[in-house]
């Protein structure tokens, strides 16, 4: 019963992240899109709650779902323009390619699952996964999360110069 149920919630989920990410692209007025991509990034935490990655969901709800898309949405709001109407049309001669490729796509996909099952593999993390990342950040990999630390803040440092401009 509790794997039907799962099953049934992974594929609601799915079924709001295709959708979603559909609304992103083809949704006319930015704004909209940017709702969309919050909606998508939710129901992506959704995924990584049903599979117990507690960590990731939260972190995906604050980052993602949270900062991000309120960036995006304040830039948006930022630049001028003079209606909000069609800020983001597609172009008609891309939809129809765009349409064809993706179904090819899903085809493709769908006959390399169906050709190829993948092994049934049920992971589930002993204790807290919080402790269990820690213990990774802070343990084995903290050489390569402080090299990361630092090139993420000299490309802040980048960005600011950037925007500040050269000349000043």
């Amino acid at each position: 019963m509790a794997d039907t149920m799962a099953s049934i919630i992974f594929y609601i989920l799915a079924i709001i992240i295709v959708v979603a990410a559909w609304g992103i692209i083809y949704c006319k007025n930015l704004v909209h899109s940017a709702l969309s991509m919050t909606l998508c990034f939710i129901a992506i935490a959704g995924l990584y709650a049903l599979m117990q990655a507690d960590f990731l969901a939260a972190v995906q709800i604050m980052i993602y779902a949270g900062t991000v898309v309120i960036l995006i949405a304040l830039g948006i709001m930022m630049t001028r323009r003079i209606s909000m109407d069609r800020t983001n049309m597609p172009e008609r001669r891309y939809m129809i390619w765009t349409a064809l490729i993706t179904g090819g796509l899903f085809t493709c996909l769908g006959i390399i699952f169906i050709e190829y099952p993948l092994a049934s593999v049920n992971v589930k993390p002993e204790g807290n996964t919080v402790d269990a990342i820690a213990q990774l950040l802070l343990g084995k990999y903290m050489l390569s999360f402080e090299i990361a630390a630092v090139l993420l803040l000299a490309a802040m440092i980048g960005a600011v110069v950037l925007a500040k401009g050269a000349d000043e």
